[in-house]
């Protein structure tokens, strides 16, 4: 493993401790995925999102393969919805759950860290539970992921009558 210095760049650190390579790709696609850690994405929006953002010209194979090694090692979250898409969204080391809400309409994906503040304690101590349980009995390289699905406020609220 390599050491950095004291100075080196957050992102550059991150790479390294997880044995990865420190490219440019990758500074670049984990730097913006976690400036942007409240919002998942598809495959495609990220792409769009990279090259309209930073004018970061991967191709889709290439990003594809980066966000899998960048999952694999745990800096990324990939949930997969009920149409089986994969969104994926930055995963802070400290994070044991990523609680979030999927809309089954608009298929909008909201974290629900925000809204649930005051529950957000006892959250990670169950996920914590859960997992030490689970590594008792052998199981390795866990996370948990809590998905809440249903319709969204804008969704469920039927919209006014238009008047003639």
């Amino acid at each position: 493993m390599t050491v950095l210095p004291p100075h080196a760049d957050p992102i550059d650190a991150l790479l390294s401790a997880h044995g990865l390579r420190r490219t440019s790709a990758a500074r670049q696609v984990l730097g913006w995925l976690l400036a942007h850690a409240d919002t998942s994405y598809t495959h495609a929006q990220l792409q769009a999102a990279l090259q309209a953002d930073q004018a970061l010209a991967l191709d889709r194979v290439t990003l594809y393969r980066l966000i899998d090694r960048l999952t694999q090692v745990g800096l990324l979250l990939c949930r997969v919805d009920l149409h089986r898409v994969r969104r994926y969204q930055a995963m802070p080391a400290s994070v044991q759950a990523a609680p979030h809400f999927e809309c089954q309409s608009c298929h909008r994906d909201q974290p629900l860290a925000g809204a649930m503040r005051a529950d957000t304690l006892d959250l990670e101590k169950a996920a914590q539970n859960a997992l030490q349980s689970l590594q008792a009995l052998g199981y390795q390289g866990l996370r948990l992921d809590v998905s809440v699905r249903g319709l969204c406020l804008d969704c469920a609220t039927p919209a006014p009558a238009a008047t003639a």
